[in-house]
């Protein structure tokens, strides 16, 4: 095997100023395992605009229209991230979710959490947080 060398080494990645990243664990761990296009373009978007603290305020007419989705599509796209534990949702407000697992006795993944998705029905934020911090169930 080849060993591993850098391409373009006048364009290797550094962390930008404002924060933003992918964490390797989606494809490691398979949280992105059955998800759709559009549930995953939506989730790097999310990653991408989110603050340190995972927040992002984009409206889903404007995140829509950046994506190219029709309403219909991002809802379906939002719910599929909910459902599988990355992202949390109160109308207007996104927050991504962090992968570490929340309850090292617990599941083996956050996917098996249920965060209701805001748009089926607001979870308090107190509940999402407990959740993601391993007390609420």
């Amino acid at each position: 095997m080849e060993p591993k060398r850098i391409l373009c080494p006048e364009r290797l990645r550094r962390v930008p100023q404002q924060f933003s990243w992918v964490d390797h664990r989606l494809v490691r761990e398979k949280y992105i395992r059955g998800l759709s296009h559009a549930a995953m373009a939506l989730y790097l978007f999310l990653v991408t605009v989110a603050d340190a603290e995972g927040l992002s305020y984009y409206a889903d007419r404007t995140a829509g229209r950046l994506l190219g989705m029709e309403t219909d599509v991002l809802c379906g796209a939002r719910r599929e991230l909910c459902r599988a534990g990355l992202i949390a949702y109160t109308a207007p407000f996104y927050q991504v979710l962090s992968l570490d697992h929340p309850d090292p006795g617990g599941p083996e993944s956050p996917r098996r959490d249920s965060i209701r998705d805001g748009s089926n029905g607001a979870a308090p934020i107190g509940e999402v947080i407990g959740r993601v911090m391993g007390g609420l169930r």
